[in-house]
């Protein structure tokens, strides 16, 4: 698949003489070369690894004068002619010819760049009927090229400048032509009702239906004609070509009658169909050209007016991908699944309420194709992606493209290194901590790259530690521990070999080597540790290209087109090392042919023999013997994404699902302990997420109708792609877009992110539904120190329990049947979970999570509420037994409920966990009002609640009342007061003042109200300089949070006066004027602190401060002096 990386690149352009209507027309790539033809002119690009302009044909002023601006243009197929047709309806043909000229752009091998010349070959004009046409696109066959009028018919004009002259489309009408939508047909972001209309019902098109697009496709020989009105059909074009009118068939009208553009993959057998919703539709067409679903950035929040209609679509060179843009702003890719794979269109939060739509005046980031996008083009590769924006004619923005390994084809990829690959560089999923997966960029050594490029394969051996790179010509092998790589030391070598794929056998690396000589492949195995000639193992000749590979331990599967199966097994003699010789000879063991209807594969792979380790031990097998044994199934994908089983022994196939992109054995790929997928066959990933596939009991494995696929949580978001699994791990790997800005670039950088997905819960789901707990529980103990395995646990007992509460209320009006005595999978579920620690969390997690009307059947199976609360208290685990108090309320009752607070908040107040004893004393305080009566003359004086919850604005009715007596409160909140208030006298009469704030701000404990009636209690301070050595030993007034708690204090204490206090905190502060204000109305007071102060040595930091006091109370007395004069 398809993932952006780095800053879009920007080629520039020349400037046309036709500023009023200046505009890219046409933007192709055809041999590494990038054509692009603007109203007066045309300019020739390499694309390539350097691009580079090769050459330009420029129009004078007088031919545009007279000819009219190119309007419309073509490439031929091999890159030799260009066909122009101007506003004034003249046709230009030029042809492309290279010089000898070489281009340097710097290194010291040279680039293969030659300059090219552009030359006018003819110059006619077309003879159209009616001189007021309007033209579509053009499109052309090695001998002919089509251009659609606005009259509905098609004009036919050959390389040679003959015109043919227009014929008609005739549309025969049929009654199996109607569209048909296909059950699984999937909508990304529209309703169906939305997303396809109903077909029009077949009759001749209207006359005057002008042809807005032609889409041509050789291989399929298929033409796509879309006109003015929305309407679009499906034409054949016999082998003829374009000679004749009626070589050309109308076979099918499609789509919802507001088509405005389409896009053929001949590989993928499907049609893009762009539309005027801006929802891109595809289409199957082996089935008839079925829906098989729609794509579109509505579920983004992005409408129609937002982006404008679709006005491009172009699929990648292998069809597995395909670039939309739109008439007002951005592109995306999207993978054939619904997977949005990259977007220039900036993202917004969710809790944003701005628009998505970008305003003119909006102090941003610039966004890509933010004008909107005219014309796209991939490179031959699938590396670049070369986009027009609307309205520009100045440049092109080519944006760079990685490709994630999609065990697709020759390479055979592990799905234990994820690895993305650009066009020189691989981008590693660097795993070693699941908690912070990252990209690291490595690129290519300069010295190999810089003559084969681009890269175009990539394989990592079984544990991922090794890499084989290949480009044009050779390979590389890079080691991951040691950071190195290997390279052929003979050059001549190297360009030899022109790989077509990669395999690893252990050891060594297989390669599929095409003899460009004579057309001939070879399979050619070379040990990892020398990339030589001399230490060849073996060279096996193919009987022809090979279609699919695929390798398990000693087994080499080769198939050939259409579907001839050849399976062989590899001997290898003598060790494999540098100071020895070994040997490796081939031999055949299986050839199959088989005839089939169906699409030719993509992928092939090896399924073995399925036995778990306690199978091995309990029949005594041995791992080495269980190596040696062929596998004798094979798994299928094709190229329309159908997957299906192969038996190997009698030939036949069972299909099993469709619409997959992608998959990963993962049966018998790895002998560690530690691996937590040993016991699932394969996972895939299509349209409908994730799915994991076990392999079912018994003789008759692999049974169809026997394999259990997981639910729906194990779908990833549209926005992130699977790359591959960490066994060890047990999670899912994928990777998603992201977007980073910088103030001296003008785009964003685009950022492949990888995400981590577990699978775990699913893995011990499935388990335990087989009834195998003791396995169940060793896989968890294995994963009891990977991350999220608390999540993991908590998502297992959520699953199983939701889906017993569907499965109760599916049978509550069932007739009853006898009871099952074994357990139930919650039972076992909670069975397993109670071996671990995280139990308790995770059952109040879900119970907390689900409707407590099931409270009941979940404790059931987990044990009572007060039974768990216990447990957590007895273990000192408070904040979850707190999480225990409302599910105790509920099936135990709210006095019980309220028994368990009031110990948990006693017992949390002694670990001083005050933001958790706060959220206790607020339950209690609700659960009071709740179950407990009031009077009338309790609602008038609520005095106890302004206990907890003080107000600054107080009747002095109510400040004249005094406190109620216990009796007079309702016993439970009398309760409440009485353990809070022992705290309070307690933490006072430690001066344990931080925690006693602490306390305060926690619970919203009135401490103004205890202070007033704990003057002479516990809050009295005996000695002025004991209470001030020991208070600051105890706030420690060094530190800012310190010095905040006793500015707390200081206020609280001001506010009734607390003469005692005030005096050591402000003193502690060195608040001076809380001081001055003190003592000059009680000079008594003065005199008694300034000689406590002088005579005792510790406190002689205060001088300063003492001094100062002096010297504004002896201002102040000669002020008063003057005053009295």
């Amino acid at each position: 698949m398809y993932m952006a990386y780095g800053w879009p690149q920007v080629i520039p352009l020349e400037s046309g003489l036709c500023p009023t209507s200046e505009r890219i027309i046409y933007l192709k790539v055809i041999n590494r070369l990038l054509l692009v033809v603007a109203p007066s002119h045309l300019e020739l690009w390499s694309s390539y690894q350097h691009r580079v302009r090769l050459g330009k044909y420029k129009r004078d002023p007088d031919s545009i004068q007279r000819e009219g601006e190119n309007l419309q243009a073509v490439w031929s197929h091999d890159a030799k002619l260009i066909a122009v047709i101007t506003s004034s309806f003249y046709l230009h043909i030029f042809k492309v010819q290279f010089t000898e000229k070489r281009i340097h752009v710097g290194g010291k091998q040279p680039c293969g760049l030659f300059l090219a010349n552009i030359t006018l070959l003819l110059n006619d004009q077309v003879p159209f009927a009616n001189k007021d046409q309007s033209l579509s696109n053009i499109i052309c066959d090695s001998k002919h090229i089509l251009v659609g009028l606005s009259n509905g018919s098609l004009y036919n004009i050959s390389w040679k400048g003959e015109f043919h002259g227009d014929f008609p489309i005739v549309f025969q009408c049929n009654g199996s032509n109607e569209t048909s939508k296909p059950s699984h047909a999937l909508q990304n972001g529209l309703d169906s009702e939305v997303a396809h209309q109903p077909s029009t019902p077949n009759h001749d098109l209207p006359q005057y239906s002008a042809i807005v697009q032609l889409e041509f496709s050789l291989p399929l020989r298929l033409l796509i004609v879309i006109y003015s009105d929305g309407q679009m059909l499906l034409c054949s074009v016999s082998k003829k070509g374009f000679r004749q009118a009626e070589s050309l068939k109308a076979e099918k009208r499609l789509g919802s009658g507001d088509s405005v553009c389409a896009s053929i993959a001949p590989e993928q057998q499907m049609l893009a169909v762009g539309t005027r919703k801006g929802v891109v539709e595809l289409y199957d067409l082996a089935e008839s050209a079925t829906l098989i679903r729609s794509v579109s950035l509505h579920d983004w929040g992005y409408s129609v007016e937002d982006t404008g209609v679709v006005s491009y679509i172009a699929w990648t060179p292998d069809n597995a991908a395909f670039a939309v843009g739109w008439k007002l702003r951005g592109l995306t890719v999207w993978s054939v699944s619904g997977c949005r794979l990259m977007s220039t269109i900036r993202q917004i939060g969710l809790n944003s309420i701005s628009s998505p739509m970008v305003k003119p005046n909006q102090d941003q980031k610039y966004e890509p194709m933010i004008g909107g996008t005219s014309l796209m083009q991939w490179d031959e590769y699938g590396y670049r992606l070369y986009s027009v924006e609307e309205r520009s004619c100045e440049r092109i923005i080519s944006f760079s493209f990685g490709k994630c390994c999609l065990n697709r084809g020759i390479s055979s990829r592990t799905f234990t290194r994820q690895v993305i690959y650009g066009e020189d560089r691989l981008l590693i999923v660097q795993s070693e901590d699941t908690d912070e997966l990252k990209f690291i960029h490595l690129n290519l050594p300069v010295s190999y790259i810089s003559q084969n490029w681009p890269v175009l394969h990539v394989a990592a051996n079984s544990d991922g530690m090794y890499l084989a790179v290949a480009g044009l010509h050779g390979l590389i092998l890079y080691d991951i521990r040691s950071k190195r790589w290997r390279v052929f030391g003979d050059v001549t070598q190297e360009q030899n070999i022109q790989c077509q794929g990669l395999l690893w056998m252990g050891k060594i690396i297989v390669v599929c080597n095409l003899i460009s000589s004579s057309n001939t492949y070879e399979l050619l195995f070379y040990p990892r540790y020398h990339l030589d000639q001399s230490s060849l193992l073996c060279r096996k000749p193919l009987l022809a290209k090979p279609m699919v590979m695929d390798v398990y331990q000693d087994y080499l599967l080769v198939t050939y087109r259409p579907f001839d199966v050849h399976i062989f097994h590899v001997k290898l003699s003598g060790e494999l090392t540098p100071s020895s010789r070994p040997n490796l000879e081939l031999s055949t063991v299986r050839e199959l042919s088989i005839m089939t209807a169906k699409s030719h594969p993509a992928t092939m792979r090896f399924i073995p023999d399925q036995l778990s380790r306690e199978d091995v031990s309990t029949r005594c097998i041995s791992s080495s013997s269980l190596l040696v044994k062929e596998p004798v199934r094979c798994l299928i994908l094709r190229a329309n994404g159908e997957l299906s089983l192969l038996d190997l022994d009698d030939g036949r196939e069972r299909e099993l699902t469709d619409s997959v992109e992608l998959f990963w054995v993962t049966c018998g790929q790895s002998e560690e302990k530690t691996n937590l997928i040993e016991d699932v066959s394969w996972l895939d990933y299509g349209h409908r997420g994730m799915q994991v596939w076990y392999p079912s009991p018994g003789i008759a494995s692999f049974k169809q109708e026997d394999f259990l696929q997981l639910d729906p949580e194990l779908e990833f978001d549209r926005e992130v792609y699977p790359l591959g699994l960490l066994p060890n791990a047990g999670v899912v790997v994928g990777v998603s877009q992201r977007l980073s800005f910088s103030a001296c670039t003008e785009f964003p950088c685009f950022e492949p992110s990888p995400q981590a997905q577990t699978i775990l819960h699913c893995l011990l789901r499935h388990l335990l539904q087989r009834n195998k707990s003791e396995e169940a529980l060793r896989l968890a103990q294995l994963s009891a120190e990977k991350p999220h395995f608390s999540h993991c646990l908590e998502w297992l007992l959520f699953t199983v329990f939701d889906a017993e509460i569907s499965r109760q209320s599916a049978n509550k009006n069932q007739v009853s049947v006898s009871k099952d005595t074994t357990p139930s999978l919650l039972v076992k579920t909670c069975d397993l979970i109670r071996n671990f620690p995280e139990y308790f969390d995770v059952v109040v997690s879900v119970a907390r999570k689900t409707d407590g009307r099931h409270w009941t059947e979940l404790l059931s199976a987990a044990g009572r509420s007060t039974e768990l609360f216990e447990e957590c208290f007895q273990r000192r685990w408070y904040r979850t037994a707190a999480s225990y108090i409302l599910v105790i309320a509920k099936l135990e009752g709210s006095a019980v409920s309220q028994y368990c607070a009031l110990r948990l908040l006693q017992a949390t107040l002694d670990e001083s966990l005050y933001e958790l004893a706060g959220e206790l004393v607020r339950f209690l305080l609700r659960s009071g009002r709740e179950y407990e009566p009031v009077t009338d003359e309790e609602k008038l004086s609520p005095r106890f609640f302004g206990y907890f919850f003080p107000s600054n604005n107080k009747s002095p009715s109510f400040e004249s009342k005094s406190s109620p007596s216990f009796k007079e409160q309702n016993p439970h909140i009398t309760s409440v007061k009485n353990i809070l208030e022992s705290h309070a006298s307690y933490l006072m009469s430690g001066k344990e003042l931080s925690k006693l704030v602490a306390f305060v701000k926690g619970t919203q404990f009135d401490l103004v109200d205890y202070l007033q009636r704990e003057r002479y209690g516990s809050a009295r301070l005996e000695n002025f300089a004991l209470g001030l050595e020991l208070i600051s030993e105890k706030l420690q007034m060094d530190t800012l949070q310190s010095r905040l708690d006793a500015e707390f204090l200081l206020a609280q204490m001001c506010s009734v006066k607390f003469k005692e206090w005030i005096v050591v905190l402000a003193t502690l502060l060195r608040r001076s004027e809380v001081l001055f204000d003190l003592f000059r109305h009680d000079m008594r007071l003065w005199k008694a602190y300034s000689l406590t102060l002088q005579s005792h040595p510790a406190f002689a930091g205060y001088q300063d401060l003492l001094q100062d006091l002096e010297d504004g109370l002896a201002q102040k007395e000669e002020d008063s002096k003057d005053q009295t004069i």
